[in-house]
């Protein structure tokens, strides 16, 4: 296992974990990496680390460059498992080696591992020096847990900025420039979607500090290193996403059917976003993993739900997937709940309360649109002329 220089004297030595497809209850068809970084310097220092199960592949990686024991300095940047699984190792061959942290990391690994390690707190807008270098702390807290924080080599112009920024990729390569960077960055929309989006409100406060600083390479702790001729966009993105700018002529109809009415319901709905040059997506929970449906929902502004009613309720899948919506809270979102029924037609008036209560989704709903049994064609046709005129209207407003 070889080390990869990023920049004089700075190396990855993390791991990539070609298996895992499923993190936290969302996909990574194209696996992960987790990042580690080394610095060679006075003080020798590594930033961040791996999972317990991949921590040979790093130290192997450590060792092409030094013998691990004379790692001097440990800088901990998030306690989560998948960034600190090597630590318990690493401090029985390193035990008395300082580790940086703020407080919320200090007690998070104590919680975690039970030790008390030779920990150091830091705040935001502390540095210490290793040498000819200075490595500075920008604590950010909820992107996406409470200790997270980020840290900034001056000299080097280099934010090893843990979870932000970051993608679920596995990959020989290490470099955003190395890939087409339609994949990359449609896995930094993914990751943002699914882990990061609650959080923007933080997240913009975290790019208003990223904007204070000569920033020529972003290291963040999963996927691929961002370099000077792709940090502008990736930096872009996180702008629209943490401000919720969302595409008016971008719709998503989200369904599951039982005998096929709530998905004759579902194409009629696409074919009438259509019509009006609003690009949409038909997507059937059956089919569709809600993981891979909130990359989607982070730009678009029409998002259509439907259900036929089971049991006097919605059925299992979509209430699922619209739990796992409010955890994520995208905001100024146009909402619209449908469903056929048989008889108590109970399914559309839950969803319109889950998607449009200002304690659950708090979308701005259009009015519901609900058919019994099998719509006939006259029904789809004139639900199709009801939701035109309701969309026209809501673009006006826009």
């Amino acid at each position: 296992m070889k080390a990869i220089k990023l920049s004089e004297g700075i190396y990855w030595v993390g791991a990539i974990d070609w298996d895992l497809r499923n993190f936290h209850g969302y996909l990574t068809q194209r696996g992960s990496t987790y990042n580690a970084y080394l610095i060679i310097d006075e003080k020798i220092t590594l930033i961040d680390n791996v999972k317990s199960y991949l921590y040979d592949e790093m130290i192997a990686r450590i060792s092409d460059i030094i013998e691990p024991s004379k790692i001097d300095i440990l800088i901990q940047n998030h306690v989560e498992m998948d960034h600190s699984g090597g630590l318990p190792q690493l401090l029985k061959l390193i035990p008395n080696t300082e580790l940086y942290t703020n407080a919320a990391g200090i007690k998070g690994l104590k919680l975690h591992y039970k030790q008390d390690w030779n920990f150091k707190e830091i705040k935001s807008g502390d540095s210490i020096s290793i040498g000819k270098r200075t490595l500075s702390f920008l604590t950010t807290p909820m992107v996406h847990w409470p200790d997270n924080q980020f840290t900034y080599c001056p000299e080097d112009g280099i934010l090893f900025s843990n979870d932000g920024f970051g993608q679920h990729i596995a990959s020989s390569e290490r470099l955003a420039s190395e890939l087409p960077i339609g994949i990359v960055l449609e896995e930094a929309k993914k990751y943002y979607a699914n882990i990061v989006l609650p959080y923007s409100k933080q997240v913009q406060k975290v790019l208003d500090a990223a904007a204070t600083l000569s920033i020529k390479m972003i290291c963040p702790s999963h996927g691929l290193i961002w370099t000077e001729e792709n940090i502008p966009l990736i930096l872009a993105e996180y702008k629209n996403w943490a401000y919720s700018v969302s595409d008016k002529h971008s719709a998503l109809v989200i369904y599951d059917t039982m005998w096929k009415s709530t998905q004759m319901m579902a194409h009629a709905i696409h074919e009438t976003f259509e019509k009006l040059g609003i690009h949409s997506k038909l997507l059937n929970l059956q089919a569709t993993h809600i993981s891979d449906i909130m990359t989607d929902i982070i730009s678009a502004k029409f998002i259509a739900v439907g259900s036929p009613t089971l049991n006097s309720s919605i059925l299992p899948t979509v209430a699922a997937f619209i739990y796992y919506l409010k955890g994520l809270s995208p905001k100024d979102r146009i909402g619209l709940a449908f469903g056929s029924y048989g008889w108590g037609g109970q399914s559309i008036p839950i969803l319109q309360q889950l998607m449009g209560d200002p304690k659950e989704c708090g979308f701005d709903m259009l009015e519901p649109l609900k058919l019994q049994y099998i719509p006939s064609a006259e029904d789809l046709a004139t639900m199709k002329e009801n939701l035109e005129q309701q969309i026209k209207t809501k673009l006006e407003e826009q």
